[in-house]
């Protein structure tokens, strides 16, 4: 199995599937793509992605392009792995979150980019903010209605989708505590960039930068 991926540094749509193919336990290879090149779309269709995006994932025979679509082949690929939880109002409402980021939160995408060596503080938009009050109403209620740690229960796609907001909370010093949170958030962000598929990740993305 192989995935084709971005700058680990940036791409966030590449971090959401390789997250969820790490925490499988299956081997796979990596595909690197440069990303803000004039080669990037070229190189990424002579890697496999048909859409000259990335990510993309190859299994064989199997070409499956978007982050969303990588993630749900993979859960019904591995479903030891449990990346949907088997309770239906869990998974439906893991499913409902990852949908929600994966077409929303423009404003906090576009003036937040994923950054994962940066450390600022930043002001940002109102309709940032709107996001970020989003965000935090979101993730107060799925930690409460399912009791965590994580969104839905155990780890899911849904995390996978959520950290690499985590990184830019981390990147750009905003406070949830400044959009309703109470703690509970803040905290679940937190162990968003605790778990070992995140640290691999990270390490990865830190060791690209310095070459």
């Amino acid at each position: 199995m192989e995935i084709i991926i971005g700058d680990k540094a940036w791409s966030t749509w590449s971090m959401r599937p390789w997250l969820a193919l790490k925490h499988t336990g299956a081997p796979f290879d990596e595909t690197l793509v440069r990303l803000r090149t004039e080669r990037t779309n070229t190189d990424a269709r002579a890697a496999g992605s048909p859409s000259g995006l990335v990510p993309g994932l190859k299994d064989g025979d199997v070409i499956v392009w978007d982050s969303l679509a990588i993630c749900e082949y993979l859960a019904e690929r591995f479903p030891a792995a449990s990346l949907w939880p088997a309770d239906p109002a869990a998974r439906s409402a893991g499913r409902s979150a990852a949908a929600e980021m994966h077409a929303g939160f423009a404003s906090l995408r576009g003036e937040c980019p994923m950054d994962i060596g940066l450390r600022v503080e930043v002001e940002v938009s109102e309709a940032t903010h709107r996001d970020l009050r989003r965000l935090v109403e979101m993730w107060g209620s799925q930690l409460t209605r399912f009791g965590g740690p994580f969104l839905v229960g155990a780890w899911s796609i849904a995390d996978a989708f959520y950290t690499p907001v985590a990184t830019r909370i981390r990147s750009y010093g905003l406070r949830l505590s400044d959009y309703g949170d109470t703690g509970a958030c803040g905290a679940y962000a937190e162990r968003l960039l605790e778990t070992p598929e995140f640290l691999a990740w990270e390490q990865g993305a830190l060791a690209d930068v310095r070459t």
